[in-house]
């Protein structure tokens, strides 16, 4: 049978434990970026979990900044990457933005900046290093 992959809004604790557990494995196991990074703003973002058929497989969150919205966290479990799954995060987070979000931003890792680039992101700035991985700055802007 055919499994299909959904991604929805979190809207219960148990899916954000879900989401947070996706992340601990992409971010502390496999990046080992700091714990205690991770979890920062978590309380006022906005948070995405994607299913593979009922299997948890990504998530993502969106938050308000005084620069704008920031999409980040995007984390996909290693044996579903290459299936879609970061892209229907992306377009889940874009969707999910208020209608007068005029500027969206985030930190793209160097390697996915590529997934980022067919959603309308361009490159900004100087390549910088955050919790020791290589990172470059994207922004969309709003169509007139």
């Amino acid at each position: 049978m055919e499994q299909t992959l959904t991604v929805s809004r979190i809207d219960s604790a148990e899916d954000l434990e879900k989401a947070f557990e996706i992340r601990r494995t992409v971010f502390v196991g496999e990046q080992n970026c700091p714990p205690e990074l991770e979890w920062e703003n978590d309380d006022v973002a906005v948070h995405f979990l994607a299913l593979y058929g009922t299997a948890p497989c990504g998530a993502c969150r969106w938050r308000q900044t005084d620069q704008g919205y920031k999409l980040e966290r995007f984390a996909v479990l290693k044996e579903y990457r290459q299936m879609g799954v970061g892209g229907a995060l992306v377009a889940a987070a874009l969707s999910d933005l208020p209608a007068d979000a005029a500027y969206v931003y985030l930190n793209a890792q160097l390697e996915a900046a590529g997934l980022y680039a067919r959603f309308g992101f361009i490159a900004e700035g100087e390549q910088f290093e955050e919790a020791g991985i290589q990172h470059v700055r994207m922004v969309k802007r709003s169509q007139p």
